[in-house]
């Protein structure tokens, strides 16, 4: 049975070499929701960096909000899964309340999607958090990087550092992610998409 909390999870790969790339963007959004709710990612046992805390603006007012699990894997991204799993069962947290924030190569550049469900678009890591998990029922918020110019094969696009263009609106576009993993849980998905699918 789940407990109140909701796990979101930033796919990415580790380490200084892809920090920056557009593969990581769901990262750089866990980054700032911790640094919203004054928490900070710990290395733990269960393949994952950790931080854990409550959303500020509850449905309620004067209550605090609801309490979220923040992770990014310790491994690479064709190992999402497991990582994901473990802090699902750890923490009690059915697959309904898991969010996976990704990079998008099929919506532009600082566009914002979410949905339940679907297919993985060709994403390594949502194909493993859909085999370990046994269920494609978990929520997604797509952040779009655009598709690779030319002939650039994708793995090689997503795998490189945003472009100077792209760096200068970059903060925004995380803060506006972070934004709809905020209104996603509080709100609800369809609130959630009127609000950011026709920016």
């Amino acid at each position: 049975m789940s407990n109140e909390a909701w796990l979101v999870f930033g796919l990415g790969n580790p380490g200084p070499k892809y920090e920056t790339t557009r593969h990581n963007i769901g990262q750089m959004v866990i980054a700032e929701l911790a640094s919203r709710i004054g928490t900070t990612l710990t290395r733990t046992k269960l393949r994952a960096n950790v931080g854990t805390g409550r959303l500020p603006g509850g449905s309620v007012p004067g209550l605090p909000g609801p309490r979220v699990v923040l992770g990014t894997s310790t491994g690479y991204m064709n190992e999402s899964g497991a990582p994901v799993r473990a802090l699902a069962d750890f923490y009690g947290i059915d697959a309904d309340r898991i969010i996976a924030v990704h990079d998008d190569v099929d919506i532009p550049f600082d566009a914002i999607k979410a949905k339940r469900g679907g297919g993985e678009g060709g994403h390594n890591g949502l194909r493993s958090m859909t085999s370990v998990l046994g269920t494609k029922d978990y929520l997604r918020v797509r952040a779009g990087v655009g598709r690779p110019p030319g002939r650039q094969d994708t793995a090689d696009y997503v795998l490189r550092p945003f472009t100077k263009d792209e760096r200068t609106t970059l903060p925004m576009f995380v803060s506006d992610l972070a934004d709809a993993v905020e209104e996603l849980i509080v709100n609800g998905l369809t609130d959630m998409q009127q609000k950011f699918h026709s920016r």
